[in-house]
């Protein structure tokens, strides 16, 4: 990984499968490996769980993003490697989704601060349900979908079966998940898939502004706000005002909700520390 030397080695590595930048408030962590259209080998996977524990825990982070090096966000399972694995019966086959996948995408979607998806292409298999385990997704309109798990014969994973009905509907995301296709920027944002469709060109000014205002707000509430959807969506009325009390109790004994009111009564704008 490729990191600030505030934050860890101070030679970073650029060959590395995946880097992460620290700046001011914002982790970047990237995938790396270009030539492989930035997919999910263990080396990468192990890289890539080790990055989002370490921005999910520094308290100095608070907006991560997520984006790829190339055409390509992330195209999921390294196939070249899952094939020489199964041929040789390897147990770290299948034993990927409980170590890598799983842990991955709970960080990604529970981390205590926002997350954006910032996807330069195109996103299948569990590269999609890394994105959509975002909280905001912006893609190039050159960009798309594929949740190919069924074109190879494979049940889904990485939290597909979970967030993809969230964001489109039971029926759309069986539709995409059994008849999988590649579904383009200007279809995805249709369908609520994505926040915006931006060129190429405009990707990273775009989602730095983005993660500039994300960084600079009330990260607690940021964080309590992706808890109280997250937590509603399995359980029932009574059980989700309960939980929302407990996490208005949390942030409103925060000192950004302090400043907040003390800015509020001055007529100034509120400067959030996120805490």
């Amino acid at each position: 990984m490729s990191e600030t030397p505030s934050t860890a080695a101070p030679h970073p590595d650029s060959d590395a499968p995946v880097l992460l930048d620290v700046s001011d408030g914002v982790a970047t962590v990237t995938f790396n490996r270009a030539g492989a259209m930035n997919a999910l080998d263990i080396a990468t996977k192990d890289l890539l769980l080790a990055a989002l524990q370490r921005v999910a825990d520094d308290p100095e982070v608070r907006c991560v993003v997520l984006t790829g090096t190339g055409r390509a966000f992330c195209v999921g399972q390294d196939l070249r490697e899952h094939i020489s694995l199964l041929q040789s019966r390897d147990a770290a086959l299948w034993e990927t989704v409980p170590r890598h996948y799983n842990p991955i995408t709970e960080l990604i979607a529970t981390m205590n601060k926002p997350v954006i998806a910032a996807i330069n292409g195109v996103a299948a298999g569990a590269g999609a349900a890394f994105a959509f385990a975002a909280d905001l997704r912006v893609i190039v309109d050159g960009g798309g979908f594929n949740l190919a798990f069924a074109g190879i014969a494979l049940s889904c994973d990485s939290g597909s079966s979970w967030s993809l009905p969230r964001l489109i509907g039971t029926a759309k995301a069986k539709e995409l998940l059994l008849l999988p296709r590649t579904v383009p920027a200007g279809e995805a944002l249709q369908l609520g898939l994505v926040t915006k469709v931006v060129t190429a060109e405009e990707l990273p000014g775009v989602v730095a502004e983005l993660a500039r205002t994300l960084a600079d707000g009330p990260t607690l509430a940021y964080g309590s706000i992706r808890r109280a959807v997250a937590f509603s969506a399995g359980h029932d009325l009574t059980s989700s005002l309960a939980h929302e009390s407990e996490l208005m109790t949390l942030t409103g004994q925060s000192e950004d909700h302090q400043a907040a009111v003390s800015a509020f009564l001055a007529k100034e704008k509120p400067v959030f520390h996120g805490r």
